[in-house]
């Protein structure tokens, strides 16, 4: 098992052997099961040359395009994901971030920190238009949470991305919940950011790579957009010189959005009910399908 600073809670009766990045390579000839707990890590494509057995990798995470490199690809691994585990978390987290921007909390909590009384007038949520791009149980759940308070919502699925220039004019939020993949890397770029609204705003809960920064930037720094909410980033941590930490209208925050308390052990669990089945035998559920980079209806169930 690969981690980083922290291990997954109970495992140890599971017979793992723990492996950090510079110990992997060591510790897979030989290997069969590969849980990668520490998922922002390249460490097993620098080490995969020496996976002579591996014939099933487990990622604790939803996301796997730090796995979809040529050689896991091509090999006949099996891979899965942690799908289910975030849905919930992250569909509040997106809820709570446009419910702060259309009602300035940001401004509010900024003027009690001067104590300064400013009155002003907020944004109504309901009735406004959310495109979603992502149109697995992520994307599902945050479209469920904001038609629960009113907002029209757009969804986007893979099958879609071709129709998403004629939604972003309609735009008043535009969520990122896609994987990443070679069809949604830098999906928002300057000609995308254009179609928006100036009044529009952008939630981004996927993965950092779906948005070209610097475009993002620049419509910022321009006005061309009123804001921005940002919980992953092309480099992470986000640097102390990006100048995402300071532009008006952006919320940032450190990659926590499917984070809730507990949410370690609901990771073990969804690797040791497919550890049971894999000794068992036994199809496993969330197999991602590697020519798309993400589970299908199919995969999950299996």
């Amino acid at each position: 098992m690969l981690h980083g600073d922290d291990r997954p809670p109970g495992l140890e009766e599971e017979g793992l052997r723990f492996a950090t990045a510079d110990t992997l390579a060591q510790a897979l000839p030989g290997t069969e099961v590969l849980l990668v707990w520490d998922f922002t890590s390249d460490a097993v494509r620098d080490a995969w040359p020496a996976a002579d057995s591996v014939r099933w990798v487990h990622t604790a995470s939803a996301g796997v395009d730090r796995l979809t490199f040529p050689g896991l690809l091509s090999a006949p691994v099996t891979l899965t994901n942690s799908r289910g585990v975030f849905d919930a978390p992250m569909a509040e987290y997106v809820l709570g971030l446009v419910l702060a921007m259309a009602k300035d909390l940001p401004g509010t909590l900024a003027a009690q920190a001067r104590r300064e009384w400013r009155h002003r007038e907020t944004e109504p949520v309901a009735g406004r238009t959310a495109v979603v791009v992502g149109g697995g149980p992520i994307g599902r759940a945050i479209a469920r949470l904001l038609e629960a308070v009113g907002m029209v919502v757009e969804l986007v699925g893979r099958r879609d991305f071709d129709g998403l220039p004629r939604l972003l004019p309609r735009a008043d939020w535009l969520v990122l919940a896609a994987p990443l993949t070679d069809a949604t890397r830098g999906m928002l770029d300057a000609d995308a950011l254009a179609l928006l609204r100036p009044s529009a705003r952008v939630i981004n809960v996927g993965r950092g790579a779906l948005v070209v920064e610097p475009d993002l930037v620049e419509a910022l720094r321009a006005g061309r957009i009123a804001g921005a909410a940002l919980d992953v980033f092309a480099a992470e941590p986000l640097p102390a010189g990006s100048p995402l930490w300071e532009l008006p209208g952006v919320i940032v925050s450190p990659h926590m959005s499917g984070d809730l308390i507990g949410w370690r052990e609901s990771l073990v669990e969804v690797f040791r009910d497919n550890l049971a089945r894999y000794r068992a035998g036994e199809p496993l559920r969330n197999v991602v399908d590697k020519s798309l980079g993400y589970v299908t209806t199919s995969g999950a169930s299996a």
